[in-house]
């Protein structure tokens, strides 16, 4: 799952949003001294992994993926991220009972608190995030567009996400059914680690 989905399963805990946000960040044990996390933040480090094993096994996340390996091949999965979390945006409170300006504004009020937590690169994004306000914008085709034409243009290989809209657009009700079934058990899968959580 993308930014959405990670902030939204942080629970309004401004630690654990953190660890979350920087998970991609931090690479071996986050509880290592080396990286100068506190424990609440290493435990969203480990909330993020456990978003990303589960989503990555899940079959209908395979489902889309397979769906779009002919235009993203090895990106597909990236797509399949940024789709749901368009989603998640665009039936936030039906799926979560929360408003998402309302969450929004929560999200990017934590970041720029915390900045002095975030590594260089995790600064850079949430930089650009908020200034272009990423999130409200995933509701619509037009910022997925634009949000997946800034992931091609970063990509080391051609990765067709810069036409991936095309598959959202022509498979819209099969991937929202797709998210539909897996996003309540991806939530309860998140609450049953926060609940083992140290």
């Amino acid at each position: 799952m993308n930014l959405l989905a990670h902030a939204w399963l942080s629970d309004r805990n401004d630690a654990w949003l953190i660890g979350n946000f920087i998970g991609d960040f931090i690479k071996g044990d986050p509880a290592h001294p080396r990286h100068g996390l506190l424990p609440a933040e290493v435990n969203g480090v480990r909330i993020h992994r456990a978003i990303d094993s589960f989503t990555d096994t899940h079959p209908d996340v395979a489902a889309v993926r397979e769906l779009l390996h002919p235009r993203c091949h090895k990106y597909a999965g990236v797509a399949v991220d940024v789709f749901f979390d368009h989603f998640l945006a665009t039936q936030f409170r039906e799926v979560t009972g929360d408003d998402l300006t309302e969450f929004t504004t929560w999200f990017y009020h934590s970041l720029r608190t915390h900045a002095d937590r975030l590594p260089t690169g995790a600064a850079r994004m949430a930089h650009y995030l908020m200034e272009q306000d990423w999130v409200r914008s995933y509701q619509t085709t037009q910022g997925i567009d634009r949000a997946l034409s800034g992931l091609a243009r970063r990509t080391q290989y051609p990765s067709g996400l810069d036409t991936a809209v095309e598959d959202l657009i022509a498979h819209y009700d099969q991937i929202n059914t797709h998210f539909h079934r897996f996003w309540p058990q991806l939530v309860a899968h998140i609450a049953l680690t926060i609940s083992i959580q140290p």
